[in-house]
């Protein structure tokens, strides 16, 4: 008889051991510096709530790289964001190599949000020429490309929801009970070397080893967005330079608890706008000074 997947549940004692501590006398940038690399001519605004989501989460320093027709309309938005422009509509070789070029430093890159099918070329191009480097990386959306994987192994938390996965990884797991979701999640995990947050009902979440289930959430978070919120928290969490599953844990959880405060407020009537302005309320008790 197969032995069941043991899995953790996500909590609140677990998120108090895993979160993060700010140095009292911490300079600018070493507390997390994120790119967030996104964007087209019909999806401007997931790699705007994804970067306003990290910024939220307690970076020090975010940069967004988008098309340059998108510049204007981004900038106007918020000026805390550091908007590096790309010649192009879409993600191409030239706008690869054009940001390589002028990359500023920083720790974890998001890939993927609002990118649009066509962005693969340029993304493969994206993460060969820096497969050496020290970077982490977080892929979400139109990044989640079974090509692109073997470029980020050991690097990198994936951030799929059930279609994602089965694209990735041609797994069906829409009629999977947790236990057996969980088993898929934590083999395929292993098999590639990187970290997995499965969104749905109940996030599930493997680097390979061990497996946590997070309940934070609700179904109003099915409006559009939620997941660029996620994936912006996800990187913010990964620039801290803690293990890639307590980024992907803290970044779920609060993520779910954010949702949960707007529904709270709101009901069913929230935007994820609306739950990257909860952010802080959830995680301010958990900040920590050393």
């Amino acid at each position: 008889m197969r032995k069941a997947v043991q899995f953790k549940k996500v909590d609140e004692k677990v998120v108090k051991e895993i979160y993060p501590t700010r140095k009292k006398f911490s300079r600018k940038g070493q507390n997390g510096r994120v790119l967030v690399v996104g964007g087209s001519w019909l999806y401007h605004g997931a790699p705007v709530l994804a970067s306003l989501a990290a910024q939220r989460t307690g970076i020090d320093l975010l940069y967004l790289a988008v098309p340059k027709p998108l510049v204007p309309s981004v900038r106007a938005i918020s000026p805390d964001l550091i908007v590096i422009p790309l010649p192009d509509f879409k993600f191409t070789k030239g706008s690869a190599r054009r940001l390589i070029k002028k990359m500023p430093e920083v720790d974890s890159i998001l890939l993927g949000p609002g990118m649009g099918r066509e962005a693969l070329e340029g993304l493969k191009i994206f993460l060969q020429e820096l497969k050496d480097s020290s970077h982490s990386y977080t892929l979400d959306a139109d990044a989640l490309r079974p090509e692109l994987i073997p470029l980020v192994r050991g690097k990198a938390i994936i951030t799929p929801h059930t279609g994602e996965f089965k694209r990735l990884f041609k797994e069906d797991l829409s009629n999977l009970d947790f236990t057996e979701r969980a088993e898929k999640v934590i083999k395929k995990a292993k098999e590639e070397d990187v970290t997995i947050l499965l969104k749905g009902p109940i996030d599930v979440i493997s680097n390979g080893e061990e497996v946590y289930a997070n309940e934070t959430g609700n179904s109003g978070m099915s409006t559009g967005g939620t997941g660029d919120v996620l994936s912006g928290m996800t990187v913010a969490f990964q620039s801290k330079h803690i293990p890639h599953i307590h980024a992907a844990i803290l970044a779920a959880y609060f993520n779910g608890l954010a949702g949960d405060r707007a529904k709270e407020k709101y009901g069913f009537h929230f935007t994820a706008s609306m739950v990257i302005d909860e952010i802080p309320f959830v995680m301010k008790e958990f900040d920590r000074e050393e």
